[in-house]
């Protein structure tokens, strides 16, 4: 039996971008800052002082089994890159509405590198400072099991970080809260607190340190419009941190 379907407003009159912006952030990068608020209360009621703490990043699942490790690796890096994805499609595939695309290539480059310079040695003073002054775990950026896939997967993990955090907090945080008609001085605040607060878990110190970054991509992005030299910095930062650690963690006693 045939029905007659009613013709429903479209999909452009129907957005609510307040919506998409919580449901990418309730999937993504919101739920992990509530689970981070939740492990620094535990830490802080704990008996053990925060600069005692270790947090540990990048963790082999089945140290024993490589290849079963490799693949829940890499099962951590695709999954998280679907709300990216959803971003996207919210944005209607526009990636090049907050310059995630490759028509700049050399200016993304080369002003990422700029970035991981002016942010990486600042950031890591900060991070020796906090955790002297008991306000910081000892972060731990690099604990997988040495295979020959260690090093990709780490670099893999990195551009996942930058991919992941600068399109969502950045790139569609900002056009989703211009549509809020939010002030941009408000959804550079917003976003940075965000990202700060998901960063909770290493302690204060990374939550101070990734709320000035927040701040700082926050305002390049309102002058440059594009995300591609933040998502470079991004990653070049993590790799250091990942690859960095892991060379010399067994070598120094920095760390």
């Amino acid at each position: 039996m045939a029905t007659d379907l009613e013709v429903t407003p479209s999909a452009t009159e129907r957005r609510l971008p307040g919506w998409e912006l919580l449901l990418v952030l309730g999937l993504s990068l919101g739920q992990s800052a509530v689970y981070s608020i939740l492990q620094i209360i535990n830490r802080l009621t704990v008996e053990i002082p925060l600069n005692q703490q270790t947090t540990s990043i990048n963790q082999s699942a089945t140290p024993d089994r490589p290849w079963l490790d490799l693949s829940y690796q890499l099962a951590h890096i695709i999954f998280p890159l679907v709300p990216v994805l959803l971003a996207l499609y919210f944005l209607r595939l526009s990636s090049q509405q907050i310059g995630f695309d490759f028509k700049r290539p050399v200016f993304d480059l080369l002003a990422g590198l700029a970035i991981t310079a002016g942010v990486g040695i600042p950031g890591l003073a900060l991070y020796f400072a906090a955790r002297e002054l008991g306000l910081n775990t000892n972060v731990a950026p690099a604990n997988l099991a040495s295979n020959w896939w260690t090093v990709p997967v780490l670099i893999m993990a990195a551009a996942m970080n930058g991919i992941l955090e600068e399109v969502i907090m950045i790139g569609f945080f900002f056009v989703k809260s211009a549509e809020l008609n939010w002030r941009p001085y408000a959804f550079v605040f917003v976003s940075a607190l965000i990202r700060g607060s998901y960063h909770l878990y290493q302690g204060f110190g990374g939550f101070v340190g990734n709320i000035a970054m927040g701040l700082l991509f926050g305002i390049i992005f309102l002058k440059t419009r594009r995300v591609g030299p933040l998502v470079v910095a991004h990653t070049m930062l993590d790799i250091f941190a990942f690859v960095g650690y892991s060379l010399l963690a067994g070598l120094t006693d920095w760390f």
